[in-house]
């Protein structure tokens, strides 16, 4: 089983004065709508999870749902009001500024949608100034921060200056400087919001390419459900400060665990996020001679079983026989989930 590397215990976030004292008189049940006629904000609602080491979490809910304030409790860039907050079992909540500094420079990059750039630094210095500021000698820094420059495509442009550079090469200045200081754990908030479509679906794959190599434990919070299914191992959507499901992305189009959820993801095309393995059926009699894989995603092989017979076999990576699928049910998975119009 894989290693819990984050591990969150009934975490609330609660702004106000008498924030603490309220949340303590409710048990733990806390109605966003008193705790604001009593002047207090309810940014995260008894969040409990955990994310496993080279996990990809994704957090996404509408702008006021609590996504970026989960991420900055989990960073510590601001304090829980209640729960309690593991970092690879270090409870986070009882560590000094001291040990918080040193948790942070040594275990967590953060990227967020502002590049935050050092303007009169060219892109071979921002890189390497994370690294300076922990003690590496220059030289050593400046030798890490070109590796980071060709990990992230930037080879030729290391000597420009942010000014220099359009937002998608900026934002990948930004993820590098993230990564040279070698975080295991990775928080990314709204990181390519910014940017046009064209370079967001670019730094979308530059990123998975970079995950598959580096396997870091990343929780990443979008507002784009499309995104969000392209990226996340497991998908948290939040309304209201709640956690209203925690799932993979096929379990979350599929059985949606609320209404809200259900609306969420009416509009998806199932094709586009479902593998093979999602919707295929036991049985493995009467196959035809198309075989596809398990692991493949419904859009890329629908077309060849549309035009087949019979079930087609469905196979693993050894090639063996784990199921079937007919073409009847491409048709159902695809139009049968959409909203009817009608």
């Amino acid at each position: 089983m894989a290693e819990t590397v984050i591990k969150c215990e009934n975490v609330y976030k609660i702004f106000g004065s008498n924030a603490k004292k309220m949340l303590q008189e409710s048990n733990g049940n806390v109605d966003a709508k008193t705790f604001q006629k009593n002047g207090c904000i309810v940014g995260v609602n008894n969040a409990s999870f955990e994310v496993s080491k080279g996990e990809m979490l994704v957090v996404m809910g509408l702008s006021g749902s609590g996504k970026s304030t989960l991420l900055r409790c989990i960073s510590r860039l601001t304090d829980a009001t209640g729960g309690k907050i593991f970092i690879e079992g270090q409870d986070l909540l009882q560590l000094n500024n001291k040990e918080l500094i040193e948790l942070r420079r040594n275990k967590m990059g953060m990227v967020f949608q502002s590049f935050a750039l050092l303007p009169h630094k060219t892109v071979v210095e921002n890189i390497a100034f994370p690294l300076q500021i922990k003690g590496v000698k220059t030289e050593d820094s400046i030798s890490k921060a070109m590796d980071m420059v060709k990990l992230v495509g930037l080879d030729g442009r290391e000597n420009y200056f942010p000014r220099e550079l359009s937002g998608g090469q900026q934002q990948r200045v930004g993820i590098a400087r993230s990564l040279a200081v070698e975080p295991d754990i990775w928080f990314l908030d709204e990181p390519f919001s910014a940017l046009d479509p064209l370079i967001r679906k670019e730094m979308q794959d530059e990123f998975l390419r970079l995950q598959e190599k580096l396997q870091k434990t990343i929780m990443f919070i979008t507002h784009d459900f499309d995104e969000a299914l392209k990226l996340a191992d497991r998908i948290a959507i939040m309304k209201d400060g709640i956690i209203e499901q925690l799932d993979t992305p096929a379990n979350i189009v599929l059985n949606p665990a609320t209404e809200y959820v259900r609306k969420f993801t009416e509009e998806v095309p199932r094709e586009k996020v479902l593998l093979i393995e999602d919707v295929m059926d036991a049985s493995k009699n009467d196959l035809g001679d198309l075989k596809v894989f398990k692991d493949e995603i419904i859009e890329n092989v629908a077309e060849k079983i549309l035009t087949q017979e019979k079930a087609v076999a469905v196979i693993d990576s050894k090639n063996e026989i784990v199921g079937s699928i007919n073409p009847t049910k491409i048709i159902n998975t695809v139009f049968g989930g959409r909203k009817n119009n009608n």
